[in-house]
């Protein structure tokens, strides 16, 4: 096995001179600098697998030293070394990308632990890196399925965010599979073996979403006969979801935002705050900066979630895939439903499935397809079993019980035809319509009708 490289940083040499002693027993290939900037020239020469730093130097401090090595592409750990006292400055060093941090006077097995943890982290990345690269070179990717152009980006993107606990944010219309998308991003990174925990924010009364986060202590209202931990305990150590976040009321957009800035919550009624550790994942269908604009979203907030954004691409624009989701869609829904043989998909049905609109996205395909297979008898699904199918989901209210989808497409209905009638002319549109030329230049984006 290759030796690992380290870079030891530490304007005093009585130290550089022990740990390299030690280092070099322990099997690494020891450089030393002996400030910050040296650091940095080394850094722009050679490749190293983990650095040591000090936390208090001259000229340029560790977080200075920091600072810059994450600017100027250093992917190694970064292990700050503190004297006793100075724990929250290191703390803050591990927010600001360091991987860990160990106190002076430190004994020798402590710094061997610190780093073979380290090792053990980037294996794991390794590992994960090999598997992405696997993955991604078929058609399907930790459940999504898909090789469009714009879903091989989003792969991509996914496996550069899969193993650090930035927020991400996802955007995507209704059905596109957000949910999908952040439990790929957790099973695909080194937070995979921990819990995944989704909620969605609007499906939860005011009253009762701060418990459902935070949790409570007996008492602490009417109802509440025992402690309970809320999600973001549930979640330690790993992914929290915040489906339809965009639905969150004011009052706990600022607790949440105090969660995303000290690491910690405090439960409904209680008097001590509890440190966790998760990874806050959040998605919706709504356009937070125009929320945010309204007034109805805090912008501090959408800040912090908005750190990392990936940007789901509705069906109609990804048509190529169709013909893969159709099939595995067909094979899923007969095991779930019983149907044995699993029909064929009829050509005629798949040119039938191609000419939709789809403003249900993948989730309305889905459901068009289990409904067909309950419908039709036969070894195949042909045009006649889709038709009825399909003709009903174009008519809000009749099978799909989502008040938000029917808002939706009587939405783009009613766009559509007042662009009709006025020849295309938005201004004049947007007056049929009784709403302002900017709202309808909003919803012309949303639903992708520009």
């Amino acid at each position: 096995m290759t030796q690992p490289h380290i870079l030891i940083i530490d304007d005093e040499e009585s130290l550089r001179h022990m740990l390299s002693v030690m280092l070099r027993k322990q099997g690494f290939v020891v450089e030393t600098a002996s400030s910050g900037r040296d650091g940095l020239q080394k850094l722009a020469s050679h490749a190293y697998e983990f650095i040591l730093c000090d936390m208090r130097m001259p000229e340029m401090d560790g977080r200075d030293f920091l600072a810059q090595a994450i600017a100027r592409g250093a992917t190694a750990p970064i292990i700050m070394m503190t004297a006793y006292g100075s724990v929250d400055t290191a703390v803050s060093c591990m927010q600001e990308g360091a991987y860990d941090f160990i106190s002076k006077p430190f004994k020798q097995d402590e710094i061997i632990i610190v780093l073979r943890k380290a090792e053990e982290r980037e294996r794991l990345k390794e590992e994960n890196r090999q598997l992405r690269a696997q993955a991604v070179s078929g058609s399907s990717y930790h459940g999504l399925t898909g090789r469009n152009p714009a879903m091989l980006a989003l792969y991509d993107q996914i496996g550069r965010v899969a193993d650090l606990k930035t927020t991400v944010l996802i955007q995507g219309e209704s059905g596109t599979g957000k949910e999908l998308v952040a439990r790929a991003i957790h099973a695909s990174g080194i937070r995979k073996t921990k819990p995944f925990v989704a909620i969605n924010c609007g499906a939860i009364p005011e009253s009762l979403l701060e418990s459902e986060l935070f949790g409570h202590v007996r008492g602490a209202f009417t109802g509440a006969a025992v402690d309970k931990a809320g999600l973001f305990e549930q979640a330690d150590g790993g992914t929290l979801l915040l489906d339809e976040v965009g639905e969150m009321p004011p009052s706990l957009q600022v607790k949440l935002l105090r969660v995303l800035q000290e690491g910690e919550i405090r439960r409904v009624g209680g008097g001590q705050p509890k440190q966790v550790d998760v990874r806050v994942i959040s998605a919706t269908a709504r356009d937070l900066q125009a929320e945010v604009r309204a007034g109805r979203f805090r912008e501090d907030l959408f800040f912090r979630l908005n750190v990392f954004t990936l940007q789901l691409p509705p069906l109609r624009e990804r048509l190529d895939d169709l013909p893969l989701l159709a099939d595995q869609f067909v094979r899923s829904c007969s095991t779930r439903i019983g149907r044995e043989p699993t029909p064929r998909l009829a050509s005629s049905a798949l040119r039938q499935l191609m000419a939709h609109g789809w403003p249900g996205n993948v989730r309305e395909l889905e459901n068009v397809i289990e409904r067909s297979l309950v419908l039709c008898d036969g070894d195949q699904l042909n045009e006649c079993c889709l038709t009825s199918v399909i003709s009903e989901t174009d008519q809000p209210g009749t099978d799909n019980l989502s008040i938000k989808q029917a808002e939706r497409t009587m939405e783009m209905d009613l766009i559509r035809r007042a662009l009709d009638r006025t020849g295309g002319n938005r201004t004049q549109a947007a007056k049929i319509l009784e709403i302002s030329h900017r709202a309808l230049q909003y919803k012309l984006k949303e639903y992708g009708l520009e």
